[in-house]
């Protein structure tokens, strides 16, 4: 490995743990989460061909862990005896972060397929064949998701603003 792609890949981090909170929702595993997707990009350095961004590498490596940790979790949840499964965590109502909290909560309610498209394009600005690479999906996927995650954000949003979620679709014909 190259100092190049070793300072690529520290300079990565921040969007790294960027979008694993968004994927997670949870600090705590969202730090679990980059620290799998480092500790594996860095096993399997050799198999990066340079091709590619490294970025979108690492996102596409941070994806798969996700849904490997997603399929983890429902198969042990399966195996539990009723009663056992733990309680969602409760997030802090502190009222200067109300908007980010609904905000934060909305984006979780998204299908994670969604919630990931719309994270690597809002939050890491990635483009969309970067996101096709990493997701291992064609371009018309990442738009299609996009635009979906787009349009749930907005009708949810309006909701918890008091407006009418299904006025939002509707337009005025003269």
């Amino acid at each position: 490995m190259r100092v190049r792609d070793e300072a690529q890949i520290v300079a990565s981090i921040p969007g790294l743990r960027r979008y694993a909170r968004g994927l997670t929702g949870d600090p705590g595993r969202a730090d679990d989460l980059v620290q799998d997707t480092l500790e594996r990009a860095w096993a399997r350095f050799s198999m990066w061909q340079r091709r590619g961004d490294l970025r979108a590498w690492l996102f596409g490596i941070m994806h798969n862990q996700f849904i490997d940790g997603l399929r983890a979790q429902r198969a042990r949840l399966e195996d539990a005896p009723a009663g056992a499964v733990p309680e969602a965590p409760q997030r802090a109502t502190q009222a200067d972060r109300l908007e980010l909290r609904d905000l934060d909560r909305s984006l979780q309610r998204l299908p994670a397929a969604q919630r990931e498209v719309l994270l690597l394009v809002g939050v890491e600005e990635l483009s969309y064949r970067e996101i096709a690479r990493a997701l291992d999906v064609p371009v018309g996927t990442v738009m299609s998701r996009l635009s979906r995650a787009r349009e749930r954000l907005r009708v949810e949003l309006q909701g918890r603003e008091g407006g009418d979620p299904a006025a939002a679709k509707m337009q005025r014909v003269k």
